[in-house]
């Protein structure tokens, strides 16, 4: 099996203090995917330890955003950002990698995104948020397009900060069109994705009908302890890679005070 795993780590210094380490030791997947690094590339490094191939890519803005893809399989290409013109406001969400997989002659592209939250009542925020989602789709479209023509399997995971149904949030109707991640604008993306694009969501597929498992939980209140939580972490693969995938576990933490992020990791186990 090929054990691929992605996690907001909400800054990897603290994630690896909270006990990340113990987790990518017990789960020991051979592809990773990060959000909201927070870190130089150094101690990114140093905190994975050896036997990894990593791309990086860190926010413009310190202590911000930043997506990282790890790898135990070799590394034939890395490609980082989305543009040369990206603001500060979009680096360090978007890194591609390539990989060669053992017994396969097609390449698989893997991909850590991460999308703003963005704040509903606020025109500039969501604007920014979706102009990125733009950029986003036209990359995954061509990406689409290149493992129709079977040229690569892709698969996309991150933190997208978008709902896609009802069963993918604990409290929908108090949320729906009144909570950034929660907005139909929004939620058309996932839908592009999904059905014009074909990217199969593998946590729902292989997940369950829901509700849930649910991948975030405010860190206010009583929401992790009354699981009142969002699906918002993914993992995205095209449909001839998805057909391979077996098995998908969100690793909820056992209680609150054992979480190493706000975010639980989601692992897929790929035949």
């Amino acid at each position: 099996m090929l054990r691929i795993a992605t996690v907001n780590v909400n800054g990897i210094r603290a994630a690896v203090r909270k006990g990340m380490d113990t987790w990518l030791a017990d789960r020991s997947p051979d592809l990773l995917l990060l959000q909201e690094v927070r870190a130089p590339d150094d101690v990114v490094h140093d905190l994975l330890g050896e036997g990894w191939h990593v791309a990086h890519q860190a926010c413009d803005i310190k202590g911000r955003a930043g997506v990282a893809v790890a790898s135990r399989l070799p590394a034939t290409a890395v490609r980082v950002g989305l543009g040369d013109d990206e603001p500060p406001v979009d680096t360090g969400r978007w890194v591609e990698m390539d990989v060669e997989l053992p017994g396969s002659d097609r390449r698989l592209t893997l991909v850590s995104v991460y999308v703003h939250s963005g704040t509903a009542n606020e025109p500039e925020r969501m604007a920014a948020k979706y102009a990125h989602l733009d950029k986003v789709t036209a990359r995954l479209t061509t990406l689409s397009e290149q493992a129709a023509a079977g040229e690569r399997d892709v698969v996309v995971g991150g933190d997208v900060n978008i709902v896609h149904r009802p069963v993918d949030i604990r409290n929908w109707k108090s949320n729906h069109n009144r909570t950034s991640g929660v907005l139909d604008q929004e939620i058309a993306y996932l839908d592009r994705w999904f059905d014009a694009l074909a990217y199969v969501d593998l946590g729902r597929r292989l997940g369950g009908e829901g509700p849930g498992p649910y991948t975030w939980w405010s860190m206010r209140g009583k929401a992790f302890d009354n699981d009142a939580g969002w699906r918002i972490d993914y993992l995205l693969s095209s449909p001839g890679f998805a057909e391979r995938a077996r098995t998908a576990t969100v690793d909820r933490a056992a209680a609150y005070d054992q979480r190493f992020s706000d975010h639980a990791p989601l692992v897929v186990d790929v035949d």
